[in-house]
């Protein structure tokens, strides 16, 4: 069993960005993907990689994007009400401090992405004790 990613954060996220020119953009997104697919593989869904996503992002001139995160959200959301972990971001709240808070200089859409992470972060962090708990 992998143990999923739980130390995702926004500083981290923004430092390593800046440092590696963007690309680790690259990595962040496809292990982003990956650990989500994992952990909420019993919804059925599944969250596009790397390569859709960038490529569809260029056709829609960045619009899937924002579907991305909203559905990804959507996901971390429901698989936090099945197993009773506190989530505290859905599609709606991603989109709205995203979006409008794109308006007041992107500050809105950096507290829209911390708490994506939080979020990505509690269900991983649920999934590894839940697959730890059950394999023992």
């Amino acid at each position: 069993m992998k143990q999923l990613t739980t130390d995702r954060g926004l500083l981290k996220y923004i430092l390593l960005s800046l440092i590696t020119c963007g690309s680790y953009d690259l990595f962040f997104i496809h292990s982003l993907a990956a650990d989500i697919n994992e952990a909420c593989r019993e919804d059925g869904k599944h969250t596009a990689g790397l390569i859709k996503l960038l490529l569809l992002s260029l056709v829609t001139c960045g619009i899937y994007s924002i579907f991305w995160y909203d559905a990804t959200a959507e996901r971390l959301s429901a698989y936090g009400k099945r197993n009773n972990v506190a989530v505290e971001i859905d599609g709606a709240k991603f989109l709205l401090w995203y979006l409008v808070g794109a308006l007041v200089c992107g500050v809105g859409s950096l507290y829209g992405l911390h708490l994506y992470l939080k979020s990505t972060n509690a269900v991983c962090e649920d999934y590894n004790v839940r697959m730890t708990t059950f394999t023992v």
